[in-house]
């Protein structure tokens, strides 16, 4: 029996359980009122906002230094692609001119097979009883008539050795050839790495005077910053010891009363090098003092009065105003009786209605279950 169909049943069990509880998560979501009604959390997204801005930040310098990078690196494989096509453009015509000058058709061994003009350069196939190309299969010389034997070797020798030079003298132009090639390369290469060495050392050199005019900047202004130090200190107690020798001398703790006087005239006080009052000042105070308490009881007496007469006036006004309450609460009565009257009549007319609406009209009322299918999921 295959285990394919209980396999199955777990899966779909399985994802059946997650639908369901992505559903109740989703139903919790949509259906919270508070979480729906308040909304999101701004404090958060501010910091997400802010950690995003440091991480773009973060991204941007790390992106400008791969492109520092990547503008270096292209710049040295523009370099090596150059010098690669300059190598291979050097070999493919130094191979050019060796296949030109050195592997010509007609120096081939096998040309006389390819040759398009054998036909017209080819001699009778027998010239004289001494012709070389009468060999055994023509027919045209037997063994012990090869009377040109000694000539025939000779030849033979001859052009072994002179194919055996033309070969030593084609591998020496070869290997000249590729020495001077190899020379080339290597001027070439030489060349280029000092080109690299050079344009590193001066971005090294440029470096390090940025890095000399920053040291200097900083000791510049941190002498700067010293200075300034000093002669704040410097101030400062100058400050100070002209405060004490101002205090020292001056009319605050030598007790002169004539220094609380202000520009305005002596009846304005400088509150903060006031002394106190003479006796004079005392006496005048306590007199006013006296006036104020008899105008004051003066004023007591009449609110006194007044609160007096309000309250009279107050009376009079509650007792008109009881009066007037009673005439109204009875003609409220008669108005109350004669609207229950016709409510009265309103409510049998609509018990009627409601019968009628109840046993004619609504029959089919939905019920409970019929309002209970609404709402219950997030679709």
């Amino acid at each position: 029996m295959s285990r394919l169909g209980p396999q199955r049943d777990l899966e779909e069990a399985a994802a059946l359980e997650r639908r369901r509880r992505r559903e109740l998560l989703r139903r919790g979501r949509i259906f919270n009122a508070r979480l729906r009604t308040i909304g999101i959390d701004k404090d958060a997204l501010d910091a997400q906002v802010k950690e995003r801005k440091l991480q773009e930040a973060a991204e941007k310098a790390q992106h400008e230094k791969f492109a520092h990078n990547m503008k270096k690196n292209d710049k040295l494989m523009c370099l090596l692609e150059e010098r690669q096509k300059n190598e291979i453009k050097d070999m493919n015509r130094a191979l050019t001119e060796f296949h030109k000058n050195f592997q010509k058709l007609e120096t081939r061994r096998e040309f006389d097979l390819n040759d398009p003009q054998a036909l017209k350069k080819d001699r009778p196939a027998r010239v004289s009883d001494s012709d070389p190309r009468c060999t055994v299969s023509g027919m045209q010389k037997f063994m012990g008539e090869d009377l040109n034997y000694d000539q025939r070797m000779k030849f033979q020798k001859e052009q072994l050795r002179e194919w055996s030079l033309q070969q030593q003298k084609d591998w020496k132009n070869a290997l000249a050839d590729q020495k001077v090639a190899d020379d080339l390369y290597d001027k070439f290469r030489i060349e280029l790495d000092r080109k690299i060495m050079e344009e590193q050392r001066k971005e090294e050199e440029n470096r390090r005077v940025v890095c000399t005019a920053t040291k200097d900047f900083n000791r510049i202004q941190v002498a700067e910053l010293d200075h300034k130090n000093e002669l704040e200190k410097a101030q400062k107690i100058k400050d100070d010891m002209d405060e004490i020798t101002f205090l020292l001398r001056g009319d605050l703790l030598s007790e002169n009363p004539d220094q609380a006087i202000g520009p305005l005239g002596k009846h304005h006080v400088l509150v903060d090098r006031w002394k106190g009052m003479n006796q004079e000042q005392l006496m005048a105070i306590r007199q006013f003092q006296k006036e104020q308490a008899l105008e004051k009881l003066r004023v007591r007496e009449q609110e006194r009065q007044r609160d007096a007469e309000w309250d009279r006036q107050r009376l009079q006004t509650a007792r008109a105003q009881l009066l007037w309450e009673r005439q109204q609460q009875r003609q409220n009565r008669v108005q109350r009786r004669d609207l229950d009257f016709v409510n009265a009549e309103l409510s049998q007319e609509q018990k009627a209605k409601n019968i009628y609406l109840k046993e004619e009209e609504y029959s089919n009322i939905p019920t409970d279950e019929f309002y209970a299918q609404f709402n219950t999921t997030t679709r």
